[in-house]
């Protein structure tokens, strides 16, 4: 059985996999697996681009968003004379019998089927089955990932990532409508994430007195609902960064030999944070 296997740390946002998928699929007629693909206003595949933080600190993310392959697949659900699972786990929709179908943009609640409004036809990402019976070994997006953020295999093959791998929240591609998503991982997707971003939360400490920043002073997080503690040094720069933790409130401490001890709230509930500059003072003598 056959998965895909996404890493959000590879990603660069080249979108290599979007204009892949285009180059496939449009002005191309994969007849019985799909109909050519629109131009514009449709795409199979997309990369949810987020810029997170406050200047300075500022940090972008990138998730891919396809048909997730569905062991338990809610289109093929509801349309089984529509849409079938292969013996390799993709999900396809038969161009033919799903004609008018408007109704399986819905079915989905990764949002992942689109309505092609030219062709009367609901569709979605193939998994490029029809290279894949032709003799290929990855799918036209997979190929084209420079970064190897986007890889495919058999299921057994990727044993150890897929035990730690995660679902991202759902996000509708363009043109289409997501719905229940919090019955989504219930479906057993075939699309699976590492590394997926969390929040982060930075700043920078600085001696104001001596105009200089604060190198090696110790900064502990503490997260104000758990306990739990993570430790770090600022940098040559006075730079510190907390990444890929929890969306929650925290507690910041400040320590360095010389200097008078500080700590400062801080939340990540709504956002990922950049709390800014902090002032260290020194002992007086």
């Amino acid at each position: 059985m056959k998965v895909f296997v996404f890493d959000a740390d590879r990603c660069n946002g080249c979108a290599n996999c979007l204009m892949a998928c285009k180059d496939e699929h449009c002005d191309n007629d994969w007849t019985p697996y799909t109909q050519p693909q629109k131009q514009t206003g449709q795409n199979w595949n997309w990369i949810d681009e987020r810029t997170r933080g406050q200047v300075p600190k500022v940090r972008v993310s990138y998730v891919l968003h396809l048909c997730r392959h569905c062991d338990d697949c809610a289109v093929v659900a509801a349309a089984p004379e529509c849409a079938y699972r292969r013996e390799d786990g993709l999900v396809v929709i038969d161009p033919q019998k799903a004609a008018g179908r408007r109704d399986l943009v819905k079915a989905c609640p990764f949002g992942a089927v689109s309505w092609n409004d030219e062709r009367n036809l609901p569709q979605k990402c193939t998994g490029c089955a029809h290279l894949l019976d032709d003799g290929w070994s990855v799918p036209r997006c997979v190929e084209v990932c420079g970064m190897g953020a986007l890889r495919f295999g058999e299921e057994e093959d990727f044993a150890a990532e897929l035990a730690k791998s995660e679902q991202p929240v759902p996000v509708a591609l363009p043109g289409a409508e997501g719905t229940d998503p919090e019955e989504a991982a219930k479906l057993h997707p075939r699309v699976h994430y590492l590394n997926l971003p969390k929040r982060f939360l930075g700043g920078e400490v600085v001696d104001l007195d001596a105009d200089e920043v604060v190198i090696g002073a110790t900064v502990t997080l503490e997260n104000r609902a758990t306990g739990e503690l993570r430790h770090t040094l600022t940098d040559e720069f006075g730079d510190f960064w907390f990444k890929q933790i929890e969306a929650a409130d925290y507690t910041v401490y400040f320590e360095k030999e010389g200097y008078l001890a500080r700590k400062v709230d801080a939340s990540t509930v709504e956002e990922d944070r950049n709390i800014g500059t902090i002032a260290l003072f020194a002992e007086q003598a």
